[in-house]
């Protein structure tokens, strides 16, 4: 018996690549995209309300780990001001690790609803800056980690033996968080610098003069955010900044150098000789001849005005 095989017609995807697509259709796309991300975004947060305990106790670390912060029994103490206070810092910490574990499902299908709309060429730098950006993130959030973990012993020292101190854990935790994603999005910097060289906006010569520049405002952002005011967390983080610049800066030169820039001016000239102009006038051709021995046209007659009719009612 033969089965008769049905053509299979061009994907989603592929309607949205030539432009077939409806403008409803581009709504049920993503409503259909939006859908799958949240229904990923569940899934991922009831596994981090499973691993939210063990994820607190690990941001709780760098207090834990100081001097004084535990009791006779050996107990790591925060202090809790409300009743539902650790109830909803668990659903806290549960959405943001629901959200890095669903991330790989959320992060394809914004892609897929955006990735039709670009370039073969905008897309493999999307690749690209993708797979720096994570790597990058994780390199920020150590580094916070670190930096987390020196700066509260330096202010816990500062307080003084006379002075009992015990930290309240949503603060806490909020602090260290917010420390983590400063941080992280800060080592997301250099590919910025990147792209601004990869769109063609600053050459690499362009962007290795601003250097001073640069690390004058990696300081000044190092200041800000560190959360002590030693110059060693801020040193360190305006340290990496700075590597990572000048980093990109020759990532940069590489590609300027690949792709020839700087030189489609001058190629083909001595550094002695003087550039052609290129400048092509147009011709300049006679005009048509003008005889003056012609009689001038009369002026033609001004046409007189109607007359007005006047009617019965206008006689006074």
């Amino acid at each position: 018996m033969a089965f008769a095989m049905r053509k299979r017609g061009p994907s989603t995807f592929e309607r949205a690549a030539d432009g077939s697509m409806t403008l409803i259709e581009h709504v049920r796309e993503l409503r259909n995209r939006l859908f799958r991300a949240s229904l990923a975004i569940l899934v991922g947060f009831g596994f981090g309300i499973w691993l939210a305990e063990p994820v607190r106790h690990l941001l709780s670390q760098p207090y834990c780990d100081l001097p004084g912060s535990k009791d006779a029994s050996g107990k790591c103490l925060f202090v809790q001001l409300g009743p539902a206070d650790l109830f909803l810092l668990n659903l806290k910490i549960g959405l943001w690790v629901g959200l890095i574990i669903a991330a790989p499902i959320w992060l394809y299908q914004l892609w897929a609803f955006i990735a039709p709309g670009l370039h073969r060429h905008e897309r493999r730098y999307a690749y690209a800056f993708t797979a720096l950006a994570a790597p990058l993130f994780a390199a920020g959030a150590v580094l916070a980690f670190f930096v987390t973990a020196k700066g509260l012993e330096f202010l816990m020292n500062v307080s003084g033996d006379d002075i009992s101190t015990t930290l309240e854990v949503t603060r806490y935790i909020s602090f260290v968080t917010n420390l983590i994603l400063l941080f992280g999005v800060a080592f997301e910097f250099p590919l910025i610098v990147l792209m601004l060289n990869f769109v063609g906006i600053a050459s690499a010569k362009r962007l290795l003069s601003w250097w001073r520049v640069a690390i004058f405002v990696f300081f000044a952002f190092s200041a800000v955010v560190t959360p002590t005011p030693d110059p060693f967390g801020m040193t360190a983080l305006a340290a990496c900044l700075s590597a990572l610049y000048f980093a990109a800066v020759g990532v940069a030169f590489i590609n300027d150098r690949r792709r020839g820039r700087g030189k489609e001016v001058y190629a083909g000239l001595d550094d002695d000789e003087v550039s052609p102009l290129e400048f092509d006038a147009d011709p300049v051709v006679a005009g048509q001849r003008v005889d003056a021995t012609a009689p001038v046209g009369a002026p033609e007659p001004i046409a007189k005005p109607a007359p007005i009719e006047r009617r019965y009612d206008d006689m006074t």
